[in-house]
């Protein structure tokens, strides 16, 4: 916050001078360009020449962003540059473009917007600025307001499914800044229908966390950049080039989250599953279940794994459903029993410790596993905790991995900083628990940890398309029920 501050004074020095020297070259007194608020209604006023009800783009967050790049933009026409290139300087010098331009004895005011006579252009010039400057918008847009995403995989289902398409919005929990600039516009990390890498790292910026209107909150569904290594193809991509992954929330920093029989418990109290959260169950049937039964359910092969055949009359199913579909699909003829699935087993989970279950010596009887976890205590920014062999067991590799220490590790069994053994540690951000609503079928900190506040990309917003892929009718591939459909 401390960054944000300074550096939005920084630009606002810079906007006071450069429109300072523009009021004085318009005739206007320069000292109204000192006094926050008021310069802006002169600028429209007085200036540019726009209509008054214009002024209230300017308070109204995310959208008083680019009301102000548009009136900075229609100032510079009023003052002769009628170039998308000016925007362009405009926009990568946080404004201070306006500072030398305004110094510059050729800048002379033309009048306001509807006195300024429109410059001729050829059709190449125009087409080349208005797809620069749409190309530079929608990666603005992208950075600081809103990402389209897709759901790949079944992991939050049935609350979100496979085949659809939401914004997700980067100025709820305040949107990130770059990290790494040498990017090619409006890719992740390659280039479209390549393998080549879409980026440079030879320049990575400090990045800082923009106000936002909330905090995340238990239950969110967010999306973030999945922290670990093996898990973004074996490669350290940059934190804002990782893999992007969608979960919703159980726990925040400084919560203490337990799973018992499958069950969420928070601070002691059970946490609130959505409406269609989903688990693993054993279904057992007289024979092969066709296609067109199980699309009369509701289930795709996202849904279905078919186990094999018990005995002559007997085949297995791993069904994930939701617990009312298990008792729709119990009261079919031919299915013999449905039972809830136990996941016991220990191996892979987090935090991947003697002492927690992995591994042939396990140190005690905990065993943690998905359906048995906990209590585990959530890091949060500027609590301290001792430093032993347990601390350590939960908290040490993302002591050393993620909580910006850039010469921490663990050697027999001790927490060393800069080659200096360390007895106590303070953490310097905030950590997430995040889990998929499809709780038996899905990669998420129950398998890999925490999730850094640095790593959050933003909170899952609304549904504007949904496809089924495993639809055969044009008509229903369109899920149409899920248009514009809020996230929840």
């Amino acid at each position: 916050m401390t960054a944000f501050i300074i550096t939005f004074l920084i630009i606002r020095l810079g906007v006071t001078i450069a429109f300072w020297k523009l009021f004085e070259k318009a005739g206007i007194a320069g000292w109204k360009a000192a006094i926050p608020f008021y310069s802006e209604f002169i600028i429209m006023k007085d200036l540019v020449g726009k209509p008054l009800y214009w002024y209230i783009y300017l308070v109204i967050p995310v959208v008083n962003v680019f009301a102000y790049y548009v009136l900075v933009f229609d100032v510079l026409r009023c003052y002769g540059k009628q170039s998308v290139w000016a925007e362009l300087a405009v926009i990568f010098t946080g404004f201070w473009y306006l500072v030398p331009f305004s110094f510059n004895q050729q800048t002379k005011y033309l009048g306001k917007l509807s006195d300024v006579p429109r410059i001729r252009k050829t059709a190449l010039a125009e087409w080349t600025e208005a797809i620069v400057f749409a190309v530079v918008a929608a990666t603005l847009i992208r950075f600081f307001v809103m990402e389209a995403y897709t759901i790949p995989t079944p992991s939050m289902e049935n609350s979100l499914l496979v085949g659809d398409f939401l914004f997700v919005s980067k100025f709820h929990y305040g949107s990130r800044t770059p990290k790494t600039p040498l990017q090619l516009p409006l890719t992740h990390q390659k280039i479209w229908f390549t393998n080549i890498p879409s980026y440079l790292d030879w320049i990575q910026l400090p990045q800082y966390r923009l106000p936002g209107l909330t905090t995340i909150q238990r239950g969110d569904v967010v999306v973030f950049n999945i922290p670990p290594k093996r898990l973004n193809e074996n490669k350290d991509y940059p934190v804002d080039l990782k893999t992007n992954y969608i979960k919703r929330c159980v726990a925040v920093a400084g919560d203490t989250l337990v799973i018992r029989n499958g069950k969420v418990e928070v601070n002691g109290q059970p946490f609130t599953d959505h409406p269609l959260t989903q688990w693993a169950f054993e279904v057992l049937a007289t024979d092969v279940i066709n296609e067109r039964n199980l699309a009369k359910l509701g289930l795709g092969p996202e849904d279905v794994h078919l186990d094999g055949r018990l005995d002559a009359n007997t085949v297995r199913y791993y069904m994930y459903i939701e617990p009312k579909k298990a008792e729709e699909i119990r009261a079919l003829p031919y299915i013999k029993s449905v039972q809830r699935k136990d996941f016991t087993e220990v191996f892979g989970i987090f935090p991947f410790s003697e002492y927690y279950g992995f591994g042939s010596g396990f140190k005690n009887n905990l065993n943690w596993s998905l359906d048995s976890f906990g209590p585990l205590w959530i890091p949060k920014k500027g609590v301290t905790i001792p430093v032993n062999d347990s601390t350590l067991a939960l908290y040490g590799y993302t002591i050393t991995q993620y909580d910006h220490n850039t010469n921490a590790e663990i050697k027999d069994k001790k927490l060393l900083i800069d080659g200096k053994e360390v007895t106590e540690y303070t953490f310097k951000q905030n950590y997430y628990f995040m889990m998929g609503d499809n709780r038996h079928n899905s990669l998420d900190s129950r398998y890999w940890g925490f999730v850094p506040e640095d790593h959050i990309v933003g909170k899952a917003f609304f549904i504007w398309l949904s496809i089924d892929s495993n639809s055969r009718n044009l008509i229903h591939k369109i899920r149409w029920n899920r248009f514009f459909k809020m996230i929840n």
